[in-house]
């Protein structure tokens, strides 16, 4: 999806000024947004790729002038009406209309072990990978209309595979409900010159699944 949400090489908005000891929460709202996404994406059901998306369909001239927890408030009002936890109604006056589902929340710190376990989101595939170490791609030119993780400052760029990590959830299919669809996942190294037209000797590393990538 070309939002405002991918924004990697758009000029006009000004230098990133890192701040010095900054907070982790800048209001005591975006804590309790913290806590209240923690909680209910658990009782939700939805992936991880499914709350980016939802993120990222915020309208774009709300998107760059809001703030970070904004974004994750307005991805969880989206979800909580695709899953049927909320109405619109009820999110807008703050009150329910009808008697909650009962749940039973995983504990806490099952989820966040799993999440964060090594290998967490890495599938078995019978598909043998496509690409190998030291092959030269291309990027697929996509432009689609739900949730990717190709940047677009990537597409249609050449660079080397330098490393390989097996097949991985593949979010442009896991973030529509369509399954985890697993794919290869792969490092490719491109010049930053090539990318960004200058004398840059940097480079730049993106892990890419399979589907973005085309021989050369």
């Amino acid at each position: 999806m070309n939002g405002a949400h991918d924004c990697g090489g758009m000029m006009g908005f000004g230098p990133v000024v890192a701040k010095v000891n900054e907070p982790v929460f800048h209001a005591p709202w975006e804590a309790r947004m913290f806590a209240l996404m923690s909680a209910v994406g658990d009782i939700g059901g939805w992936t991880l790729d499914d709350d980016r998306a939802a993120c990222e369909a915020m309208e774009p001239g709300h998107y760059i002038t809001s703030s970070y927890y904004e974004h994750w408030l307005s991805g969880l009002e989206r979800l909580l009406q695709k899953h049927g936890l909320a109405t619109a109604e009820e999110i807008a006056s703050g009150t329910a209309a009808i008697h909650g589902k009962p749940v039973t929340p995983t504990a806490a710190e099952v989820v966040w072990s799993a999440v964060t376990a090594p290998g967490s989101y890495e599938r078995k595939a019978d598909e043998i990978p496509l690409f190998k170490l030291g092959d030269v791609v291309r990027t697929r030119h996509l432009n689609p209309v739900h949730h990717t993780r190709l940047p677009r400052y990537l597409r249609g760029q050449v660079g080397e595979i330098v490393a390989c990590h097996g097949a991985h959830v593949f979010p442009d299919s896991n973030s529509r409900g369509l399954g985890e669809d697993p794919r290869h996942l792969y490092t490719v190294r491109f010049n930053a010159s090539d990318v960004w037209g200058n004398a840059a000797r940097d480079v730049i590393h993106a892990d890419l699944w399979e589907p973005y990538l085309e021989a050369r």
